[in-house]
């Protein structure tokens, strides 16, 4: 018995000998191939006899740096999310509205900062808005600087709809937000004192600017140290009129309005996916600057609300101009 455990243990050793030289001719590490593991039956690596591993060459072709691979998330979606090629295809695809259905004209664009940030403020206005897209196409496409668009948070929730306005430049509404792309960065942003009110309008209320919050974009633009540029903004009331508002509805479906609109009795639901071909007139007014030092704590309450409702009545009066010297909504 002792015999015939030595001569078993001989021939496993002399296998061992035999597939040494095998082993020994694997490439050198230090040459243009790297030793990685094949693939058996079982999803692992072959076995041999003695329960080893087997180690195949492949070629360093096959295998990448990773420093070398390029992450579409982070070189292409910035800190905010928005992704520039995204951005570049909904210019795209925006222009033709724009110029041919729109006919956007502005008065006054070279009133907006070259460089540095500032803070615009418009009218809102249209079922679906329709005025921020034409205001911030317009910079984008006339004077080559970002727009940051600030949208209710309810925006953001809105399926497919929210990631898309992240991904060309929308951000929820938030100070921070706000403070860090006009102090830090020097971007432009874009916000709507009025809120919700403004596109909730229905037409017998047009152009009739509401109340522009507590004033709370100017104090940002107190605290961040840039100018506010006032943006009044014609034919988005007409785009998209709402005959009406239905208030259980909106309340039962936790939506701040949901309106019944021109659009929708022209073409149904489809209505609320197409505007109509108003002719947009939008006028920059003079920027507004406030000497107060920035990054304070809190700045007096009175002056930042008689600073709102002064720029408020700027956009208003602006307005009232503009319509009596318009001749058409169709037309301009």
């Amino acid at each position: 018995m002792a015999a015939m455990v030595r001569k078993a243990t001989a021939t496993r050793s002399t296998s061992r000998t035999r597939r040494a030289p095998a082993r020994a001719a694997a490439p050198d590490r230090g040459s243009d191939a790297e030793v990685v593991a094949a693939e058996g039956d079982d999803g692992g690596l072959p076995q041999v006899e003695d329960g080893e591993r087997m180690m195949l060459p492949v070629p360093a072709e096959r295998l990448e740096d990773p420093d070398d691979l390029e992450d579409i998330r982070l070189s292409d979606v910035n800190e905010w999310g928005r992704s520039e090629r995204m951005r570049e295809l909904a210019r795209r695809l925006y222009d033709p509205i724009y110029r041919h259905w729109f006919r956007v004209e502005w008065e006054g664009l070279e009133k907006i900062p070259s460089d540095g940030g500032a803070l615009l403020v418009a009218n809102h206005a249209a079922a679906i808005p329709s005025d921020a897209p034409v205001i911030m196409h317009g910079i984008e496409t006339e004077l080559g600087r970002p727009v940051y668009g600030l949208a209710d948070n309810f925006f953001r929730t809105l399926p497919v709809l929210g990631t898309l306005w992240n991904r060309v430049g929308g951000l929820p509404a938030h100070p921070d937000n706000a403070y860090r792309l006009l102090h830090q960065q020097g971007q432009l942003v874009l916000v709507f004192p009025e809120g919700a009110k403004g596109p909730a309008k229905t037409f017998d209320e047009r152009y009739q600017l509401r109340r522009f919050g507590r004033g709370g974009f100017v104090e940002i633009a107190m605290r961040a140290g840039v100018p506010v540029v006032p943006i009044a903004v014609v034919g988005a009331e007409e785009s998209m009129p709402t005959l009406f508002r239905v208030p259980s509805l909106a309340r039962a479906l936790g939506v701040p309005y949901v309106p019944v609109t021109a659009n929708m009795l022209v073409a149904g639901p489809l209505g609320l996916l197409a505007y109509f071909p108003a002719k947009f007139k939008l006028r920059v007014l003079d920027p507004v600057h406030f000497d107060v030092p920035p990054n304070q704590e809190r700045y007096s309450r009175s002056r930042v609300m008689d600073e709102s409702e002064a720029i408020r009545d700027q956009i208003q009066v602006a307005l009232y101009d503009m319509l009596r010297a318009r001749r058409s909504v169709w037309f301009g």
